[in-house]
């Protein structure tokens, strides 16, 4: 357990310094972005030693590593607020957004990769598995486009974005939600059809159909439980892959989310807010994989002792 913990802090340290040297790196600073091409250098030259930006990139990481610590990350170089407070009004619509998702991604998958993994080989496990692996396949922006065409624009069921129009409340986060789910269901589905294949063919399981126990309680106190650690660590993947594919939806349909918001620092070279961003994404995933291995090595035991 302490070995974990440490490798997490290691991987946030190491997500933090890559960030703040990509950001520093690139092409312009928060200065001439917001003066724009036509300040001139002294202007650039004013704001950036009003900003702090003047001073050494080592110097300004340490007081960002410094100010962390303390539960200070900092305030925006653009609009002046703190980190925190942006970082808090962003999160509500992400985590809607990334739950609601996960509350279709997880029965959904548990339900097809089921059916599929107790019928290995038929029509219904092929259908189910090409499917899945097609979902998989189809990024989130080209989905989120032709869902787009079709019931925004064509049938004008569902808004096209949340930035106006006669839509109003959870009509808005249909699509979004669709579309992450639509990419991230395959993954948990087709891991939950091996997870269920494997421990079917197992020999205790095979042994107790044999002995006459009934499909439902094989099912559900043997087979699934054999299946479920390897399911866990899919599933943190997927949510894994929910951070990566919240950006992209945020920003197609216009919601006032962290991905949109980490966009936004990105174009601004806001640094603190854009670490800030960074280590909000990198906590929540070294966290759930975390608990993910946790639970999956409690569960082992149990699915070794079935066998």
């Amino acid at each position: 357990m302490v070995g974990r913990v440490a490798v997490a802090a290691g991987q946030l340290v190491a997500v933090s310094v890559i960030v703040f040297a990509l950001t520093a790196a690139l092409p312009g600073d928060t200065a001439e972005v917001v003066l724009g091409q036509q300040a001139t250098p002294e202007q650039v030259a004013a704001l950036r030693a009003q900003l702090g930006l003047d001073r050494p990139v080592l110097l300004r990481f340490a007081d960002w590593v410094g100010g962390v610590l303390t539960g200070d990350p900092g305030r925006s170089l653009v609009t002046g607020v703190p980190v925190a407070d942006e970082l808090a009004g962003r999160l509500a619509s992400t985590a809607s957004v990334a739950g609601l998702a996960l509350l279709v991604i997880v029965p959904v998958a548990l339900a097809a990769g089921v059916t599929a993994g107790r019928r290995p080989g038929s029509v219904t496990d092929r259908v189910i598995t090409a499917v899945a692996t097609a979902g998989q396949a189809i990024p989130e922006f080209a989905s989120g486009l032709v869902l787009v065409a079709v019931f925004a624009v064509t049938l004008g069921w569902l808004p096209a974005t949340a930035g106006g129009g006669s839509f109003t409340g959870p009509a808005v986060l249909v699509l979004p939600v669709v579309v992450l789910a639509l990419n991230q269901v395959g993954r948990l589905a087709r891991q939950i059809r091996i997870g269920v294949v494997e421990t079917e063919r197992a020999e205790y399981v095979v042994h107790l159909r044999r002995l006459g126990m009934g499909e439902r309680t094989l099912l559900l106190r043997h087979v699934l439980p054999g299946a479920l650690p390897p399911t866990v660590q899919q599933l943190a993947r997927v949510v894994d892959g929910l951070l990566g594919g919240v950006v992209v939806v945020e920003a197609l349909f216009a919601l006032p989310g962290v991905g949109a918001g980490f966009v936004e620092a990105v174009q601004g070279r806001d640094l603190p807010l854009v670490q800030g961003y960074a280590l909000l994404f990198a906590t929540t995933t070294v966290v759930v994989n975390l608990l993910a291995d946790l639970v999956s090595d409690r569960l082992a035991p149990h699915r070794e002792a079935l066998r």
